[in-house]
């Protein structure tokens, strides 16, 4: 099986389970404290950035422990130049939250440069925030005799913003390849407007023009004369004269009133170019705007073209594609569907358990491995009872067992009291309803804990309760969730307002283990259905 999905820290999971020369093109987009939200998955019912997430974020951007031990990481290893420029920034920049996303993120260059292949490449996405110092380091590490494209996306147009600067309408997607012996295919996009106008219509209806039949130079045979026309002067005939008959014979130079050649005068047809080959402006490719039809909901949604784009630029189908940072999972998405193997990387659970569901939605029959999380009712338990022992792994659990069915941290993933709400569930177009999650992972469950979640519901005025429990709930917790008896939301079936579901069901049925009177107000949609060009191949980690 090809593909693979790992929870846990990137810098961990890259040292200990990719092998050496084993990825042929990496993308990453890494976020960045200067903007909380970059890689938020979700919004609140008002609009507000979860900080649940922000959390996992949170200390990693600041000059602690943590940066102060990758950069000591970078300064042992073995390349002498990351380190040397990595000890110039600190000596510039000091040790504030910009030099520990340096240190941190010069750590894992390293590692994505050792996990390259000779004919990989890299793709770094990135505002003008921190840019330029990653340039720099990108040299440092691969050799800036590799560097390849510093590409400008315009995501979004300008519109009456109040600011003091130009109106930020890009990001920057830096490209470095680890040799000279890189994969490359040209891309080409449509042509303009402007361009579409210098073609006419033959009498098939097909678009064409004419395309210049000289060159610069050339012999003098191919200066001579040719069916009445002379090429100008200091340009010669560019193709053969056997090339320019055939051309001729199939009523493919365009004639002069005379009947004679014209020196543009090769017919080309519109439908069979290519198009006009992309370049390092790419204005071509929209953003997932609020009425895009792949639009599912993810805040900083990366368009499945974008990435298609690098995917066949620096890929070819069977090849494997890694990204340590993969968020909403657009990357893995356009991997699958254009045939290549992959790997993502991410640190937080409802990040990989959204990935899981939109590879599910959007491909029938998808096969890969989960690593990192519980993959059956044994694996759980275990991790249940590391929690016990360990607060640290009880949070994981509970954050785990959240992300089974879709539910946002309710407590914030904050460690302390979280007031009996785990985790929140909203529902309907305009938030008309609220689910609160209580999560358990102990053996000892019963009847108090289903009166303490009624109790919560009635001081939040939240319509439903949701118990989700590692152990199989008593006869009288089932008989008192079924008195608390149901909700209904005008228009909608009634479902009951507090619902006991284990976490065996909810390993096997997702989100469907939960019954809400309309659909979920989360934010997401399922993605749509793609033809799926995965070539399944062996892929050894």
């Amino acid at each position: 099986m090809a593909n693979h999905l790992y929870y846990g820290d990137n810098l961990k999971v890259l040292r200990e389970s990719i092998r050496d020369a084993s990825v042929d093109l990496i993308y990453l987009d890494p976020p960045f404290n200067s903007n909380a939200s970059y890689n938020v998955l979700f919004k609140g019912p008002q609009g507000a950035d979860s900080a649940a997430q922000i959390e996992a974020f949170d200390d990693t951007w600041h000059w602690n422990d943590s940066a102060e031990e990758a950069f000591g990481d970078v300064m042992r290893g073995g390349n002498v130049a990351a380190s040397t420029m990595l000890r110039a920034m600190r000596s510039f920049l000091g040790d504030n939250d910009m030099m520990a996303y340096l240190a941190m993120m010069a750590v894992r260059l390293v590692e994505l440069h050792r996990v390259l292949k000779p004919t990989g490449s890299l793709y770094l996405h990135c505002d003008p925030t921190a840019s330029h110092y990653l340039k720099v380091l990108l040299d440092a590490v691969f050799g800036n005799e590799n560097y390849r494209n510093e590409i400008i996306w315009r995501r979004t147009n300008a519109h009456n913003v109040k600011s003091n600067v130009f109106p930020r309408v890009h990001d920057t997607i830096l490209f470095y390849s680890k040799s000279d012996k890189s994969t490359w295919a040209k891309q080409f996009i449509g042509y303009s407007p402007e361009q579409l106008k210098r073609y006419s219509v033959d009498e098939d209806g097909r678009l064409f023009t004419g395309q210049d039949l000289t060159m610069i130079g050339g012999s003098a045979e191919r200066k001579k004369e040719w069916r009445g026309t002379i090429p100008s002067s200091g340009r010669a005939w560019g193709a053969s004269l056997e090339q320019r008959e055939e051309w001729w014979a199939a009523g493919l130079i365009l004639t002069k009133k005379d009947g004679t050649p014209r020196l543009d005068g090769r017919k080309v047809f519109l439908d069979e170019k290519p198009g006009k080959q992309a370049d390092s402006l790419w204005t071509d490719i929209l953003r997932v705007g609020n009425t895009a039809d792949e639009r599912l909901g993810y805040p900083t949604q990366k368009p499945v073209a974008l990435l298609e784009r690098i995917l066949n630029a620096s890929s070819n189908p069977g090849d494997v594609v890694l990204d340590p940072f993969c968020g909403c999972g657009t990357t893995v998405h356009a991997a699958q569907k254009l045939g290549r193997q992959w790997i993502g990387i991410d640190v937080t659970h409802l990040a990989v358990g959204l990935i899981e569901k939109r590879l599910r939605d959007a491909f029938e029959g998808v096969q890969f491995t989960t690593h990192g999380v519980p993959q059956d009712l044994a694996g759980a338990r275990d991790m249940a009872a590391r929690g016990r022992e360990d607060k640290n792994y009880y949070f994981e659990f509970e954050k785990w067992a959240l992300s089974l069915i879709a539910a946002q941290p309710g407590n914030l993933s904050k460690k302390g009291a979280d007031k009996g709400i785990d985790g929140n569930l909203y529902f309907g177009a305009k938030h008309e309803g609220r689910a609160i999650v209580s999560v358990k992972a102990g053996d000892n469950v019963g009847v108090a804990m289903i009166n303490q979640l009624h109790g919560v519901l009635e001081r939040e005025k939240a319509q439903i309760g949701i118990f989700l429990t590692l152990t199989e709930p008593t006869r009288p917790m089932i008989k008192d969730a079924a008195a608390a008896g149901q909700f209904e939301l005008p228009g909608f079936a009634p479902v009951p307002r507090l619902q006991i579901v284990t976490i065996e069901q909810a390993m096997e049925l997702r989100d469907r283990a939960v019954k809400l009177p309309a659909r979920r107000d989360d934010g997401f949609k399922r993605a749509a259905r793609e033809v799926d060009g995965a070539a399944q191949g062996a892929l050894d980690l």
